[in-house]
C-alpha cells in the first residue's frame, strides 16, 4: 500500500486549491440563499408566571423550603401539558380567532421550570412577532384559569407580560454559513484526495519512479514559446 506524506499532501492540496474553494464558496452561498429566502424566520417570546402550591399540598408553614422547590419540579411536567391540552390551546384559538390546528398550536408553546424557583415560563415560537406576543399572553390568562379550576391553585400571577420580539431566532444565518463553509472545506479536501487517488496517469518523475520502480536518467523540461 503506497503511503503519502504529509508534504505531497499539501503539494496535492495547493494544486487543487481552486476546486477546494469553488466547492467551500459553492457550499456558503446555497446556505446564504437558503437561509435568507427561502427559510421562514421564527420569532421566540416568553411570559413568566408564578405559580404555588396547589391546596392539597399546603400546610401550615407557607414559607418556602427546599420541598416546595422539590414539589414545582415535579410539577413542572403537568404544567407543560396542561397548556397543551385541547381545553386551552382551543380556547386560546377561539380567544384569538386563530385558523391553524390544535397541534400546530401546541408545537408553538412550551411550559420551562426556572430552575431554584416557583417562576414558570411559558415560551411561543412564531414567524410572526406581534402574533408570539399575542398568543403567549393569552395562553397565560387561560392557563392561569384552568391551573385555578383544575389544580386548585390560587396563588398564581403573571410576573412578566410577554413583549414584541425585535429580531428572529432562526434560522441563524451566520452559524449556518460558518458551518457551511466548514462542511464545504471538507468535502472539496475530501473529493481532491479522491480524484488524486483515482488519477494512475504519470505527470513527474517522482510518479515514474513511484509506479514504475524505475530510475529517472533525463527529463524534458517545459519551454514557453
Amino acid at each position: 500500500m503506497e503511503e503519502i506524506s504529509l508534504q505531497e499532501i499539501f503539494f496535492i492540496l495547493r494544486k487543487r486549491m481552486k476546486l477546494i474553494a469553488g466547492i467551500t464558496l459553492f457550499c456558503i452561498v446555497i446556505t446564504g440563499i437558503i437561509s435568507l429566502f427561502i427559510l421562514k424566520p421564527e420569532y421566540e417570546t416568553f411570559t413568566t408566571l408564578m405559580v404555588g402550591k396547589p391546596k392539597a399540598y399546603q400546610s401550615i408553614n407557607n414559607d418556602l423550603n427546599y420541598n416546595d422547590l422539590l414539589l414545582n419540579q415535579k410539577l413542572a411536567p403537568t404544567y407543560r401539558e396542561l397548556v397543551k391540552m385541547r381545553v386551552v390551546t382551543d380556547e386560546v384559538i377561539e380567544n384569538l380567532g386563530l385558523d391553524i390546528s390544535h397541534q400546530n398550536f401546541a408545537n408553538k408553546v412550551n411550559v420551562n421550570l426556572v430552575m431554584d424557583t416557583e417562576i414558570i415560563k411559558l415560551e411561543v415560537k412564531d414567524s410572526n412577532p406581534n402574533l408570539a406576543a399575542e398568543i403567549a399572553n393569552e395562553t397565560a390568562k387561560v392557563f392561569m384559569k384552568h391551573v385555578r379550576n383544575i389544580m386548585m391553585v390560587e396563588n398564581i400571577q403573571v410576573i412578566d407580560e410577554a413583549q414584541v420580539p425585535e429580531n428572529p431566532t432562526k434560522p441563524r444565518t451566520t452559524i449556518n454559513i460558518a458551518i457551511a463553509g466548514v462542511l464545504g472545506l471538507m468535502i472539496g479536501i475530501f473529493i481532491v484526495l479522491l480524484l488524486e487517488y483515482l488519477d494512475n496517469t504519470i505527470k513527474t518523475p517522482d510518479d515514474v519512479e513511484r509506479h514504475l520502480e524505475l530510475n529517472v536518467i533525463g527529463t524534458i523540461p517545459m519551454i514557453d514559446e
